[in-house]
């Protein structure tokens, strides 16, 4: 899957003590040298970082928080080089207004003590320890933090801790899905699930925690456009088809016309309305034109979804998030819900009738007919798919009764075998607590009964990004 561009800014700052350069020779250029690691290992990872250099006295700190206020840093990394005064810290951050993640990096998993003890003085020994002392101003940064109100966060590790770079990478990461998403405009099209409870949402919260604009829109304006569509159109539609899908021959002309034609429209809407994602549902009377709109959806809402505009259907707004977050992370974001039980092999089968993101599918999807669409009007088209075997994460966007909003993962495992094949999305599931705990587990967590699958074990992240946007994360296993 392509990665999605557009990436995040990020302010860097070494901090020390001016005190020490002039008494302990080579210090200062010692500590620099780390820090140039780190930015440099940053930008190998195609982070954008603007670098305000080592803050070691209130003239400096003033002069990094200009730089990243002038640049508009949306993450600060705080790398503790050695000791350094609070009041050169704290300014930095309160006037840049972003998240803060502390770096208490050693240069090394430990001090070399029989090394360093041959040193041939104390100077020289307490010069090398101070280039070790990250640790040291840990409990002063994070005292001041808390009492100033300021929110932040710590990898602690060393400069070649592959688990801290690893954090580091998903907290540059998670900045920037916050970023996108809250550039993002969400259309909403049609009505929800009538009595469908679960899925209904707070579209004022939503946008307020994740900052999206959410836009509505009217089957009128989809049915106009695709009145409008040409047979030229409808046609490249068709191949469109034919390279993303795998066409059952049991698909008629007319219904791959029917499909085609409606794509074609819901591709004009999105880039009309300048879409990063859908939710929608209709059903229109017996024989209205909009029902014939409604039951030819599913190819083109699927094509969207794995061109980076995922399209959560039962207007399940929530999942639409978790769809766009799961795809901003390169990871996919497949509409599902539960399927059922496979209590012999302690398999978990989940899946949809579509949309599907086509991108993460073992092989190629299917494009298969139904006589009937259970639960809803008419007939049409469908996808038939299963997730590529390997990890995976679930994600939900959840609710609670106070209307907070809470980020609800799973990490699991989509394992071959059997399926259901009735033409819609379905894979199987394994997760480490077994079948019965994770469906137990995940329902009293307060989920709607949709979520969204993604490949890789992403949980991480996930967290990281909930905190960013200071709401609650949950990971069942």
């Amino acid at each position: 899957m392509p990665a999605v561009p557009d990436q995040v800014k990020l302010g860097l700052f070494g901090i020390g003590l001016d005190t020490y350069w002039p008494q302990f020779r080579g210090l200062r250029d010692k500590l620099v040298g780390y820090q140039d690691h780190i930015r440099m290992g940053l930008e190998k990872e195609g982070v954008q970082v603007v670098d305000a250099g080592l803050v070691d006295n209130l003239d400096s700190a003033a002069a990094a928080a200009r730089l990243f206020a002038g640049e508009g840093v949306e993450l600060i990394f705080l790398y503790i080089s050695t000791y350094a005064l609070s009041s050169t810290v704290l300014p930095v951050v309160q006037k840049t207004r972003v998240p803060v993640v502390v770096l208490n990096l050693q240069p090394s998993s430990r001090i070399d003590y029989a090394a360093f003890n041959k040193l041939p003085s104390r100077e020289e020994k307490t010069g090398e320890w101070l280039a070790h002392c990250q640790a040291c101003s840990v409990p002063e940064i994070a005292s001041v933090f808390n009492r100033a109100g300021i929110a932040y966060h710590l990898v602690t590790g060393a400069l070649a801790d592959p688990v801290a770079w690893a954090q580091m990478r998903q907290w540059a990461e998670a900045a920037r899905v916050a970023r996108v998403l809250g550039q993002s405009r969400i259309g909403l099209l049609g009505h929800y699930y009538a009595g469908m409870l679960d899925v209904y949402s707070d579209y004022a919260q939503l946008a307020g925690i994740f900052g999206n604009h959410f836009e509505l829109m009217e089957m009128d304006e989809l049915k106009a456009l695709r009145d409008a569509t040409t047979p030229q159109q409808v046609a490249a539609m068709r191949d469109e088809f034919e390279r993303t899908f795998m066409v059952s021959p049991e698909c008629l002309p007319a219904e791959l016309d029917r499909a085609a034609s409606t794509s074609a429209a819901l591709h004009q809407l999105a880039e009309r309305h300048r879409l990063g994602g859908m939710a929608y549902y209709y059903e229109g009377q017996p024989g209205n034109e909009h029902e014939d709109i409604a039951t030819s959806v599913i190819a083109g809402n699927t094509l969207l979804t794995a061109h980076h505009v995922p399209v959560a259907g039962e207007y399940e707004v929530k999942n639409a998030m978790a769809m766009k977050i799961m795809d901003l992370l390169g990871a996919g974001g497949s509409f599902s819900e539960f399927y059922g039980l496979d209590l012999d092999d302690d398999i978990v089968l989940l899946g949809h009738d579509g949309p599907a993101h086509a991108a993460i599918a073992q092989g190629r999807v299917q494009l298969v007919p139904l006589q009937v669409y259970h639960g809803k009007p008419g007939k049409g088209l469908s996808v038939q798919m299963s997730v590529k075997n390997g990890p995976v994460t679930v994600l939900s966007v959840c609710q609670d009764r106070q209307g907070r909003v809470k980020l609800l993962a799973a990490q699991g495992e989509s394992v071959p075998g059997p399926v259901l094949e009735i033409g819609n999305t379905n894979s199987r599931y394994r997760f480490s607590i077994g079948a019965k705990a994770y469906i137990d587990t995940w329902a009293k967590a307060g989920p709607s009964h949709h979520c969204a699958i993604g490949l890789g074990h992403v949980a991480g992240t996930l967290e990281k990004f909930a905190l960013l946007l200071g709401i609650e994360f949950q990971q069942v296993c």
